[in-house]
């Protein structure tokens, strides 16, 4: 028996891995996090499988299932939201599940903030504007934000910055960036990225914050801010230049 977390995308079904939609077709348990999870995609489930909305849950419940399961041996497949590395509360499931000797994987999804890059058809890093994206959030009450990882810090560098579970307090962030990167600076917001129902906001740090409100946004919405998201004169990478020896394209008459 082997429990799999599952990566599950931000949203569309189709965003899926192949890798994940196998699993979740032959496991006869399924565990999913109901708030954020297309529905859509529990029509994978066996027939006949055991599925388990675990928003509800807190930590020792949804442990109690998957002892469930490994005493019936049953696989399990643990659905979350986009990726599994950053913020899935994988690592506090998977270390239960180290001490109950229950073996498990991990397979990677689609993150939100790439969805969110495509939905605005923009690249994150550009040539000599950024070559950093930071993937940060605010505090919250499930965890605070360590001392030293703060938006004054991250904002410094002027890198691309993609500020989750954030929504809600968009005041809060335009005032702790905007010294750093100046009212002007492009910035974004994508709630629902690649939902039916999802909506782009394109506007500046300086009115970000009163165009969020007027949509009435408040939740499942990721903040992205910097100069790559609309800088257009940006210089060519040398990685496609005539002129660029590389392995697999050598210069003419190398």
């Amino acid at each position: 028996m082997t429990v799999h977390f599952i990566g599950a995308g931000p949203g569309a079904p189709d965003l899926i891995t192949v890798r994940g939609r196998s699993l979740i077709e032959r496991c006869p348990v399924c565990l999913y996090a109901g708030s954020i999870i297309p529905p859509d995609i529990l029509t994978w489930c066996p027939a006949d499988a055991r599925i388990v909305d675990t928003a509800p849950l807190d930590l020792d419940a949804i442990v109690a299932e998957i002892r469930r399961a490994h005493e019936a041996g049953q696989d399990v497949a643990r659905l979350h939201s986009g990726d599994l590395s950053i913020w899935s509360a994988v690592g506090e499931q998977t270390r239960r599940l180290d001490a109950l000797g229950i073996p498990y994987t991990l397979t990677p999804g689609v993150p939100s903030f790439s969805a969110a890059a495509a939905v605005l058809g923009r690249e994150l890093t550009l040539p000599e504007v950024a070559q950093s994206v930071v993937l940060t959030r605010t505090s919250g009450r499930a965890s605070a934000m360590p001392e030293t990882e703060s938006l004054e810090a991250f904002a410094a560098t002027r890198a691309t910055l993609a500020i989750h579970l954030s929504i809600h307090v968009i005041d809060k962030v335009v005032a702790e960036l905007t010294p750093a990167y100046g009212e002007k600076c492009p910035a974004a917001v994508v709630w629902r990225a690649t939902w039916p129902d999802e909506r782009v906001i394109r506007s500046t740090l300086g009115e970000i914050a009163a165009a969020v409100k007027g949509a009435g946004l408040e939740r499942t919405a990721l903040i992205l801010v910097g100069p790559a998201l609309g800088d257009d004169m940006f210089r060519e990478s040398a990685l496609y230049s005539t002129g660029y020896d590389r392995r697999f394209r050598p210069k003419a008459g190398a």
